[in-house]
């Protein structure tokens, strides 16, 4: 019996072919967003070194927001992160849409941190 993968896997191969072209590096670390159905998550990725720049979540305590899972909490966590980037000195970023469609919640983050200052 042939099983239909699941839609994660799906999106996991989508992330790959995506990541064989897109490299962080320190001059320029790679925005890389993962998002689940409660919360939306983000970082600064030097692919180079392997290490986290910067990372803003929904978890975070220090946004305090009522609902994690909608397009209101994404734009707080894009500007968050932007803020974050923009203290450690990094401006310009490489955008990882994680294999996700560049709509709803993964554009308002998006486009949130442009409006905060980070440059992709």
């Amino acid at each position: 019996m042939i099983t239909k993968p699941d839609k994660n896997d799906v999106r996991k191969k989508r992330h790959l072919r995506i990541r064989k072209n897109l490299f962080g590096t320190a001059e320029r670390p790679r925005l890389n967003v993962f998002r689940s159905n409660k919360h939306i998550y983000a970082q600064l990725i030097d692919d180079v070194n392997n290490v986290t720049v910067a990372s803003a979540s929904t978890v975070d305590k220090e946004l305090s927001l009522e609902a994690t899972g909608n397009v209101e909490a994404a734009q707080k966590v894009g500007e968050l992160l932007a803020k974050r980037a923009l203290d450690n000195g990094y401006k310009n970023v490489v955008f990882d849409r994680g294999g996700y469609l560049y709509h709803g919640r993964v554009k308002s983050l998006a486009d949130a941190a442009r409006e905060a200052g980070l440059e992709f």
